[in-house]
């Protein structure tokens, strides 16, 4: 065959010291088919989705062949796991392409997932399962159209081989674009084995891609510290406004580029409760809902233990400086949290009790256990017509009357703004969606898909995700939580 054009590789990455990964190609697959491309964000990255999708395409998008330009590696790094620190993991089954330079100007990596074994697979077979492969492309690209910072999706390929979990289940390829794969895990590999010379490159190395206003600093190091705690901070806090739960939120799955990075056992909630968890392997409810920004500020107390050799050639000093630093991370976690929730809640000026009036809603919701989503949703419609109070009233059923306490005071709040009622609505629904990845309309995708080889759940799901907050006729049944007997308590990394 003939080499694949069209892919415009400039990799950074891999010119760093081979400590930093290990070289290889991906293993071939049997009988590659391309499930989905995803021809918008390839067109983004200056690439041809007529190339991508051809046959010599999607050779290389399972891993069969290798483009020109391309430098495949597999990333070194370590990571806490559910608080316990293990000093090699890095990419089991994932395998870097390279890098291009999209059509804004910013460096994206292309990376293969369930691409087959790599040294670092800790005797794994490196593969991947359909139905993880495509849960991950609907989350990625759903927290894409929600305006959330997400690796996206770039192409999903069946290989034709089985793979061996609990069963058999049909092996898939994920093409996943990230802006990078470094991780807090990246600088934890290099520091628990004192390489502070690799730290200073990898850190260097960060402050070029991604913080470059860093640079211009005496402490280049501290701004870099303070840069990705201010990300992970707005991240977090946006995760919660949609409901969305990570379910695994180690060291290794927290991304320095400030994206969410690795949907296994993901979910966004229907019934609002704090302490929901989906992870079947978190059963002591360590990233629940409601942990999540303090897991967030422990994963960068961990990130700033690395810089220490960076930061201060003292070390008091430098443990002082990122104490400084990582104290800064709960004025912008809440600020962006509130900031958010005024939003939903149709608020354009800032009061005192504001943060109270929107955690009295939540315990509200709590008590009567009403959706996430949809509450929100209808507070848009109420916003503007007070005969819409009781479509919002519907869903706390469990306890209607926690709703009627805390609206007149919602009422009185409103009153104070100068928004007119049209304004308001049409401002709410902007940030509050209709359409969000339901639980269990991915199973049902994800079941037609490994167990017919039925995409056409798949398909219509990308198609409503796509477009979150338009609401659209003939689609309501997707905007609705899962009935009594569908609902999706667990889910699984699929590893």
């Amino acid at each position: 065959m003939d080499a694949l054009p069209g892919l415009p590789f400039d990799n950074s990455y891999a010119k760093l010291p081979e400590r930093f990964y290990a070289r290889l190609v991906p293993t071939p697959v049997a009988a590659p088919r391309l499930v989905k491309l995803n021809e918008a964000l390839a067109l983004q990255l200056g690439l041809d989705p007529g190339a991508l999708a051809s046959p010599e395409g999607v050779e290389m998008l399972a891993g069969n062949r290798v483009a020109p330009g391309s430098e495949p590696i597999a990333l070194a790094y370590a990571g806490h796991q559910f608080g316990n620190f293990v000093p090699q993991l890095g990419d089991g089954r994932a395998i870097l392409l390279g890098e291009v330079v999209d059509g804004d100007g910013r460096r994206r990596d292309i990376q293969l997932k369930g691409s087959g074994p790599t040294p670092f697979s800790r005797n794994g077979d490196g593969r991947a399962a359909v139905g993880p492969v495509l849960r991950e492309y609907i989350v990625s690209e759903a927290m894409a159209a929600l305006g959330i910072p997400t690796t996206r999706s770039l192409a999903a390929v069946t290989t034709g081989e089985p793979i061996w979990r609990d069963g058999e289940l049909p092996g898939a390829v994920l093409t996943r674009v990230a802006s990078s794969h470094i991780r807090v895990g990246t600088f934890q590999f290099f520091a628990a084995r004192g390489d502070t010379e690799a730290l200073r490159l990898l850190a260097d190395h960060v402050i070029a891609r991604h913080y470059p206003e860093a640079r211009e600093s005496a402490e280049p190091y501290r701004v870099l510290f303070e840069a990705v705690i201010a990300r992970q901070a707005a991240l977090v806090a946006r995760w919660l406004l949609v409901g969305f739960i990570h379910g695994v939120m180690n060291t290794d799955n927290c991304s320095i580029a400030g994206e969410t990075i690795d949907y296994g056992p993901c979910a966004f909630m229907d019934a609002y409760n704090p302490e929901t968890v989906f992870s079947s392997i978190d059963q002591q409810g360590r990233y629940a809902y409601a942990h999540q920004p303090s897991i967030a500020h422990w994963n960068l107390a961990r990130f700033g233990e690395t810089l220490l050799p960076l930061l201060a050639e003292d070390s008091d000093k430098a443990l002082a400086i990122a104490n400084e630093v990582l104290g800064t991370f709960r004025q912008h976690y809440v600020a962006a949290l509130i900031g958010g929730l005024r939003r939903k809640l149709g608020l354009f000026s800032e009061e005192e009790g504001d943060a109270a009036l929107a955690q009295d809603l939540l315990n509200a919701m709590t008590d009567g256990q009403a959706d996430f989503t949809l509450t929100f949703r209808r507070l848009g419609d109420a916003a503007a017509d007070p005969a819409a109070d009781a479509g919002v009233r519907r869903l706390f059923d469990n306890k209607p009357e926690a709703f009627d306490d805390w609206l007149p005071r919602w009422r009185e709040r409103l009153a104070r703004e100068s928004q007119d009622a049209a304004s308001r609505r049409t401002a709410m629904h902007a940030v509050n969606p209709l359409y969000i990845p339901r639980n269990h309309r991915v199973e049902l995708a994800l079941a037609a898909a490994a167990e017919r080889e039925d995409y056409a759940p798949f398909e219509e799901l990308l198609t409503v995700l796509a477009k979150p907050f338009e609401e659209r006729p003939g689609l309501e049944a997707y905007a609705e939580p899962a009935p009594p007997d569908q609902g999706v308590y667990r889910t699984f990394c699929g590893t």
